[in-house]
């Protein structure tokens, strides 16, 4: 009898062992195949443009830039820095969809939800009425100051009362002050031509025009946020089981929800900030990223980094054949995108509780 427990135990223990290695290779795998993606759409995604340009006139012109030739102004000045802007902005889009999810327990939060594009668009309204800012680079902190305002402002909101900031009313102050700051917006864009002109420009969500000072502009933001999200894996899996069993495994889930709120006030902010604001891109992310390595947020953070830029700039690729000389801007390919994909993880159940 006694050896039959032994004996059943240790089959037990063996295959508990055999299914971890499975999933740690299958992750493995994912995390090889999405980095080999990601180079590969970086690489399209300097090549591909109205200018045909060849993989040797490419390499030639990055590591041998002659500001004479126009094909290395194309390569060096036009395609790399909107490439850059593009990984940055799809890696920081991607990651901060994972956190507002696990944050939420909310399978279709994003950080529109929150506030944080409508916050970003009403500062940069402002900022051109009163301003007069017309240059992308003028107006770029403006939307990293409101997409931050309106994070701060619905996470206090949402704070108060015995409860703290819950899931559901998080979503709730989100929505008000996004659909308060919709309001205000109209209200500037109907007295303001300067504002509107901006505004049609940069709500379109876009990459292309971006330069080296948007990249850089953008890029310790994006770093700080990234290495907020990479440490909060652990928490989130916490999280998703309820606040009372993350504090239970002695979670401090109030400083979870601020330092969360933090990384993606410092993501969503820098990336709507650059690009405008891009829908479906964090919403869809994370639940990609669970259908390739699993619920584990931990895997999923880490996953969502690479896929987002493949996202963004497949997207933007497509956008550039499909319209060819011209180009669609890559926020409308993700909606036309992002729309058919999410309706159709819906029809099939296939969209996870949290």
């Amino acid at each position: 009898m006694f050896r039959s427990l032994l004996r059943l135990q240790t089959t037990s223990v063996d295959s508990l062992a055999i299914g971890q290695r499975r999933v740690h290779g299958r992750v493995v795998i994912a995390h090889t195949v999405a980095v080999i993606a990601l180079v590969l759409v970086g690489l399209a995604s300097i090549l591909v443009g109205a200018s045909g340009l060849d993989p040797v006139t490419v390499i030639g012109a990055i590591f041998h830039y002659d500001p004479q030739s126009t094909a290395d102004l194309i390569v060096v000045q036009k395609r790399l820095p909107r490439t850059l802007v593009g990984l940055l902005v799809g890696c920081a889009l991607g990651l901060a969809g994972a956190v507002a999810q696990g944050l939420t327990r909310n399978p279709i939060a994003d950080p529109g939800l929150l506030g944080v594009s409508y916050g970003a668009s009403l500062a940069v309204v402002l900022g051109t009425s009163i301003t007069g800012a017309m240059a992308l680079s003028g107006y770029v902190w403006f939307a990293f100051l409101g997409a931050a305002i309106a994070s701060v402002v619905v996470f206090a909101i949402a704070s108060l009362g015995r409860e703290g900031a819950t899931p559901v009313k998080l979503v709730l102050v989100g929505a008000a002050v996004s659909a308060a700051c919709g309001s205000i917006i109209t209200a500037i864009l109907l007295t303001s031509r300067a504002a509107l002109d901006t505004m049609r420009f940069w709500q379109v969500g876009a990459i292309a025009g971006r330069g080296y000072d948007v990249f850089w502009q953008m890029l310790p933001a994006v770093v700080l946020g990234v290495v907020l999200a990479l440490l909060l894996g652990r928490q989130l899996n916490g999280l998703s089981l309820g606040d009372d069993v993350a504090r239970g495994l002695g979670q401090r889930v109030g400083l979870t929800r601020v330092i969360g709120a933090t990384a993606i006030v410092l993501l969503c902010g820098a990336a709507t900030a650059a690009a405008g604001p891009i829908v479906f891109v964090g919403l869809a992310v994370p639940h990609i990223a669970r259908a390739f390595v699993g619920p584990d947020y931990r895997r999923v953070i880490t996953f969502s980094a690479l896929v987002g830029p493949i996202v963004i700039l497949g997207c933007d690729i497509i956008g550039r054949l499909v319209a060819a000389p011209g180009e669609l801007e890559v926020g409308i390919v993700t909606a036309f995108v992002g729309a058919p994909f999410f309706i159709a993880m819906v029809r099939r159940r296939k969209l996870p509780s949290l």
